[in-house]
């Protein structure tokens, strides 16, 4: 009976991976283009700015702040969001890194 062999994953790669999942959908990219456009701004500010159930924007949003991308500060009574700037540099790196990969070498015509 063959063994399962466990590939383990580059730390980085299950890092990436994970950003790029929060990254995955429009509304996402939404919500950080209009955070990056401010310093920060509570939720129902971000909702109106996106043609959704405010319920649906909750649910993306929890998915960026799950990964990271976003923080929320309490402010009573609202929460504040804005941009975890330190954790994009790390983003924009492991793009950058994993955009270097090389296009294998063609062989010749045989």
């Amino acid at each position: 009976m063959p063994s399962i062999r466990k590939v383990p994953y580059d730390k980085d790669d299950i890092k990436l991976a994970r950003y790029a999942k929060a990254l995955s959908h429009p509304a996402r990219i939404a919500i950080l283009r209009y955070l990056s456009s401010v310093n920060s701004c509570c939720f129902n500010e971000i909702s109106r700015e996106l043609p959704l159930a405010g319920s649906t924007v909750s649910q993306h949003m929890s998915e960026l702040k799950s990964a990271g991308l976003i923080t929320g500060a309490y402010e009573p009574p609202n929460v504040r969001y804005s941009i975890d700037h330190e954790r994009f540099k790390t983003v924009r790196k492991l793009l950058k890194d994993f955009a270097k990969m090389k296009e294998p070498e063609e062989k010749g015509n045989q």
